[in-house]
């Protein structure tokens, strides 16, 4: 039994991590794994998670049987292996039987790379393999006769698989940017402030606030605008216990102040506001000294 086991470690060492002298340390150790041998061939002719059942129970065996350090390193390859399987497993269930794909989804790899590594960035205008090395591999774009009458189908399958695997990965990357749009448009929008509108300002980053630290309302307010500082801040009139503050606000910690509505919230007090003078346009200003020089 344990030189079977051995043999057939030896033919998975590859698969399992296993070398010469871990093979030799568990040979030369006395594990005595009770498995039938029959049930031990059906796992490893099996399919991929019969075999990690038939790992684990090794691995318990190698627990419960041996400290050495070899078996430690055994049972850590195990584990990896195990890992690595299951996700295989995943991927090959998902990819299979894709257009018409009945081969491994493994040999999809390179194909995907060299097609990712060879489109257009949108923001560059350049592949990303011309950045890195410098220069743009030469792909055959047409590698079959469209004249001829019989094509053999293993010629037809080399030409299709590449032309399948772009036009997936280009698919892949549309939908990705499209995400990325929707995602930057929610959290990235344009503001809609005029000077004079109320506002609520963001107590996030307010530590001068009385009452519990916990218990503070989200935002404070409403205050009016006193001018806008291009798209990203705007300058508030502040009055009250934020007096002290500085005015001016990053546009991501301001909102809109919608005023409650009376038939719904009959018993809400209203705040009472009192309009501050707003800077006046410089020819006001002008038009103003005029007339007092003139009186």
């Amino acid at each position: 039994m344990k030189e079977e086991l051995i043999e057939i470690l030896f033919q998975y060492r590859e698969a399992f991590g296993c070398d010469n002298e871990l093979l030799g340390a568990i040979k030369g150790h006395e594990v005595d794994i009770m498995l039938n041998m029959e049930k031990l061939h059906h796992y490893l002719d099996g399919s991929v998670f019969e075999l990690i059942t038939y790992c684990n129970e090794v691995k318990s065996l190698l627990n419960m049987k041996s400290t050495n350090r070899h078996m430690l390193r055994w049972q850590i390859a195990i584990q990896e292996y195990i890992g690595n399987m299951t996700i295989v497993h995943k991927a090959r269930n998902i990819h299979k039987n894709v257009d018409g794909f009945t081969h491994s989804w493994c040999t999809l790899i390179p194909e995907l790379e060299l097609a990712y590594k060879t489109s257009i960035h949108a923001s560059t205008g350049k592949t990303p393999e011309r950045l890195e090395n410098g220069w743009n591999p030469k792909l055959p774009v047409d590698t079959l006769n469209k004249d001829s009458v019989d094509i053999h189908p293993a010629a037809l399958s080399v030409k299709l698989l590449p032309d399948k695997v772009r036009h997936h990965a280009n698919q892949s990357m549309n939908d990705a940017f499209e995400y990325a749009k929707q995602k930057w448009d929610k959290s990235h929008k344009t503001p809609e402030f005029k000077v004079g509108d109320l506002i609520l300002v963001s107590t996030l980053n307010l530590n001068n606030i009385k009452g519990q630290k916990k218990l503070k309302d989200s935002f404070a307010g409403p205050f009016f605008m006193k001018a806008l500082h291009g798209t990203n801040a705007v300058q508030v009139e502040i009055s009250g216990e934020l007096e002290n503050k500085h005015p001016t606000f990053l546009v991501s910690l301001v909102k809109n102040y919608t005023s409650s509505d009376k038939e719904l919230f009959p018993l809400r007090n209203e705040t009472h506001l009192e309009v501050p003078p707003l800077d006046q346009s410089e020819e006001k200003k002008s038009i103003e000294r005029l007339e007092r020089r003139q009186t």
